[in-house]
């Protein structure tokens, strides 16, 4: 919706600045919601989102992500991972993150978010459609590209942890004693 209207503002229909104000001030409201209420609700919030099918993989994902990379995930989840940020949101507040770290991060995510959505639509208005297809597509290749690495990253470290156990002396059975 964002990119539309950066095309909308390319034709004049209203100011670029003015639609960067207004999808960001409800990327932060949308935020800061998510956040506190999950901060009050905690855990049983997110068990209610595991016990449905629809959302159960995301808030596994979110919360995987919150737990290995921090603020890492919630900059992340604000722009390139951007499916996830409502659920990294809610992760966030269930798990205690610091309130100024998150919004800070969260912020900065978000105005990138923005200013490139709605750069996007102004700078090629005629082109909208295309531009949201490749985006799409190149979410699909990122979450590849991360899996992959992930499971070449796993593959050294098995291989190293194989090596290591084969390097390392095996303990001389003990002698057999005779009662």
């Amino acid at each position: 919706m964002v990119m539309v209207a950066g095309g909308f503002a390319a034709a004049g229909d209203f100011a670029l600045w003015q639609l960067i104000g207004c999808a960001f001030a409800g990327f932060v409201l949308g935020d800061q919601t998510a956040f506190w209420l999950a901060r009050r609700a905690g855990r049983p919030l997110i068990a209610r989102f595991r016990a449905n099918p629809r959302t159960a993989t995301l808030v596994g994902r979110a919360e995987a992500l919150v737990t290995q990379r921090g603020l890492l995930a919630v900059f992340l989840s604000r722009t390139v991972l951007s499916p996830l940020g409502p659920y990294v949101g809610y992760t966030s507040g269930a798990l205690g993150l610091g309130w100024l770290r998150f919004t800070a991060t969260a912020v900065a995510g978000g105005l990138l978010w923005c200013i490139a959505y709605a750069w996007l639509g102004y700078t090629f208005a005629d082109r909208i459609a295309g531009i949201a297809a490749l985006i799409q597509s190149s979410i699909g290749i990122v979450m590849a590209g991360a899996v992959t690495l992930g499971g070449l990253l796993w593959l050294i470290r098995a291989y190293r942890r194989s090596r290591a156990v084969t390097a390392s002396p095996h303990p001389s059975p003990l002698p057999e004693t005779k009662s």
